[in-house]
């Protein structure tokens, strides 16, 4: 009996010695794991933080940021890049994408009906409207319907606001203004620029939007293709604050 309780003892022994050694190996493998390069584990390395979205002055509020970058002042086109506050600085999340922009370039001196795209940082309107149903956006979604306008009359006291009237109604403004539900596709999606807001300034100009591109320049507002749009739409978030940086190249080097 004595000979049987000391084999197994050294038999517990063994084994407690050999589960102590898996033990170790196992530790040692999972430090060397978690000390692997991500690239090496097979995950994404975080996206660097961006300089020039850093760079842009009256952001910190804004936890989203949007940036459209012309050439120069007479470009027709430029990129546009998402970028989300991760930390302490902007990271890209989308894009960069083609985008057009004014027929006339970009302003510092935008004005009704010259063709050109408002440069400034700007906000995005609490709503956002579409001839096509909501693709999924956190924003209030409004589907354009007959009788919905944008005021673009500078002698109107509805000024550069949306305006709903009867169907079949001709307002006093229509001569100068935009008729939304027949705009397709440009107006499949749109999301409204705050630009000449609290307060509107008659003549300054209006209904600045981003809107589904048609391939060519604009008269002022920036577009990008339809299914860059839609992700950049749904990637928008009302609780993020965020802002619409248009401007030049030569402007963000100053």
């Amino acid at each position: 009996m004595e000979r049987v309780a000391g084999l197994s003892t050294l038999l517990r022994h063994r084994w407690l010695i050999a589960a102590l050694a898996i033990g170790l190996v196992v530790t040692v493998t999972a430090q060397r794991a978690s000390a692997t390069a991500p690239h090496e584990r097979g995950l994404a390395a975080p996206t660097p933080c961006s300089a020039i979205a850093n760079s842009i002055r009256g952001t910190a509020h804004a936890d989203e940021l949007i940036t459209v970058v012309a050439g120069s002042l007479r470009s027709q086109s430029a990129q546009l890049s998402l970028f989300k506050r991760e930390g302490t600085c902007f990271r890209l999340v989308a894009g960069p994408f083609s985008a057009f922009v004014g027929a006339n370039g970009l302003s510092l001196h935008h004005h009704e009906g010259d063709g050109t795209t408002p440069i400034g940082l700007f906000g995005i309107s609490t709503t956002m409207y579409g001839v096509a149903p909501n693709p999924g956006v956190s924003y209030h979604y409004h589907q354009l319907v007959c009788g919905d306008w944008w005021d673009e009359d500078p002698r109107s006291a509805a000024y550069n606001r949306f305006v709903h009237v009867n169907c079949g109604t001709t307002p006093p403004f229509a001569g100068n203004s935009e008729a939304l539900w027949e705009k397709t596709p440009q107006y499949d999606y749109v999301a409204s620029i705050s630009y000449n807001v609290q307060p509107v300034v008659a003549g300054r100009g209006s209904a600045i939007f981003l809107h589904v591109s048609k391939g060519d320049p604009t008269t002022g507002c920036v577009s990008i293709a339809r299914v860059n749009l839609v992700k950049v739409l749904r990637m928008l978030a009302p609780n993020l604050q965020p802002l619409i940086d248009i401007t030049t190249a030569p402007l963000l080097k100053r």
